[in-house]
């Protein structure tokens, strides 16, 4: 399956922005429901001094439904991320869904609606409209962050989901690698690696860690692009249905 490169920065500064609502979910799923949270972010990028933040929340609104956000910043540029969603049947079920960067570069915007009643997904990606079937279990960039973290704590070892990625559906693949200690500024985690499953002959890599203990919070990313330039992001802080998340102490057993 060739890669999609619809959501790349033409600033490579501004890319780890791109990297983080497509794989972190920092939207804690138990069996049967979400749980609230708010989740900021550290970046940094090797061989190049430039640092950013983002903050990653899950809300419930007063009908029901969840929204999911997401901001992004370095510099002058910002990218922002928003769904509206609801859980039926113990699925993640997306409703809207919008995309809006502004900065360096071309700004873009995206829009996308679930219409399940009539089993369509309409909208307009870089100011064109598309029509897409909304296929049973289809999601959006944000929301399949959220079957990835539930799929963890069900013990899956493998993940695929159908994705609408800009005007197009596209499969994303992950599988877990193996366990690992992370630090971050709130302490350690004990954490499952997953790692983006690509094609063969790519030559970028993407790998996640998740704290098995705080409901699969995202706590460290790794991204290498094709050029070898590599991207860190790693947990700043973070509240789980009101309670701070908090690491091991550094040090300890």
């Amino acid at each position: 399956m060739p890669e999609r490169r619809n959501h790349r920065f033409a600033s490579r500064p501004l890319r780890w922005t791109l990297l983080i609502p497509l794989v972190l979910g920092s939207a804690l799923a138990m069996a049967q429901d979400l749980t609230p949270f708010t989740a900021s972010y550290a970046a940094d990028m090797r061989k190049i001094p430039v640092n950013g933040e983002a903050t990653h929340s899950l809300t419930r609104t007063e009908n029901g439904n969840w929204n999911l956000t997401f901001n992004a910043g370095m510099f002058v540029a910002r990218l922002s991320e928003e769904s509206v969603l609801r859980v039926e049947n113990d699925t993640i079920v997306p409703l809207t869904y919008r995309y809006e960067r502004r900065g360096l570069g071309r700004g873009r915007e995206t829009v996308q609606f679930f219409d399940w009643d009539s089993g369509v997904v309409t909208g307009e990606h870089k100011n064109e409209p598309f029509t897409l079937p909304a296929e049973p279990g289809l999601l959006d960039q944000t929301t399949y962050q959220l079957a990835l973290q539930r799929d963890l704590a069900a013990g899956k070892q493998d993940m695929t989901y159908r994705v609408v990625d800009g005007d197009d559906i596209d499969e994303y693949r992950f599988r877990v690698v193996g366990e690992d200690r992370v630090t971050t500024r709130v302490g350690q985690f004990d954490a499952v690696e997953v790692e983006r499953v690509r094609e063969p002959d790519s030559k970028r890599e993407t790998t996640l860690w998740f704290a098995k203990d705080w409901q699969y919070l995202l706590v460290r990313l790794n991204q290498v692009e094709t050029d070898g330039q590599e991207y860190q992001i790693v947990l700043k802080d973070a509240v789980i249905d009101g309670e701070p998340v908090t690491g091991i102490p550094v040090g300890s057993e």
